[in-house]
């Protein structure tokens, strides 16, 4: 239901492979997904995670056939249980994969719909192949709302009128289209787009590691924050930085004119 690669450039690639069930989220592929960014947030080697889906579709959201939904269960019972997965699985891979310290680029290779829209949007980067669409249809179609930080995404990436608009209506959100409204970073052909996600993931492994990781907690903390408390959040996270052997070489790259090696310390 997973399949994790590793290259000697630091990117892991960890791809969601249910293609017959259009990389639908189950209780055993969200538990391994939560295994797996436990490993990797712990391997030193691995600089950058990068996401995608097997098939023609990103993530079709949650396999409605999996027991995590209660649906045969009482209503009171149905919301208790829907509480204990949501803390123990869907929302826990929403804060593993933001609490990651390594950036993360998703190539969203086909529909991502649901939970899969946004699980796709918890990235730094998100690129999308050109036949790619997100769709949040929780409200429209099965009575419910975005989850898994769906509607933290929309508000904050796209603002009120778009979200609202996209969450109450459900309608298909193509690829160029998210692109030009700042949902995600780039829409490209479809054959261009596994090379094009590698080569960001390489340019962002090269990177200094430390200041990398960094950066993701500071602009994610700015969504949150009035200025003077994110000029303090800069100032701190900057007199960590200016102590590291990362600094140095890159101050001693620029003086010599040539490009940096970070190592990570």
């Amino acid at each position: 239901m997973l399949d994790l690669q590793t290259s000697d450039t630091g990117v892991a690639t960890l791809t969601l492979d249910r293609p017959d069930v259009l990389n639908a989220l189950s209780t055993p592929m969200i538990d391994a997904l939560l295994d797996t960014l436990a490993r990797l947030a712990a391997d030193t080697a691995v600089r950058v995670l990068l996401l995608t889906g097997r098939g023609r579709a990103f993530c079709a959201g949650a396999d409605l056939r999996d027991p995590m939904m209660s649906v045969d269960h009482p209503p009171a019972e149905r919301g208790r249980r829907f509480v204990e997965g949501a803390d123990a699985r869907i929302h826990a891979l929403a804060r593993a994969l933001a609490r990651l310290d390594k950036p993360i680029v998703s190539a969203i290779n086909g529909p991502a719909v649901g939970g899969g829209s946004s699980l796709a949007l918890l990235a730094d980067i998100v690129v999308a192949g050109r036949s790619a669409y997100f769709q949040q249809p929780f409200t429209a179609q099965l009575g419910l709302v975005p989850d898994m930080g769906g509607s933290f995404q929309l508000m904050h990436r796209l603002g009120p009128a778009r979200a609202m608009a996209l969450a109450m209506l459900g309608d298909r959100l193509p690829a160029q289209q998210a692109a030009d409204w700042g949902l995600i970073w780039q829409c490209v052909d479809d054959d261009l787009l596994g090379s094009t996600a590698m080569a960001i993931a390489e340019r962002l492994a090269a990177g200094a590691p430390r200041a990398l990781s960094t950066l993701r907690s500071v602009m994610w903390a700015a969504r949150g924050n009035d200025l003077d408390a994110q000029l303090d959040r800069e100032r701190d996270a900057q007199a960590q930085l200016v102590q590291t052997e990362d600094f140095l070489e890159a101050v001693a790259a620029f003086r010599e004119k040539r490009k940096p090696t970070f190592g990570g310390s």
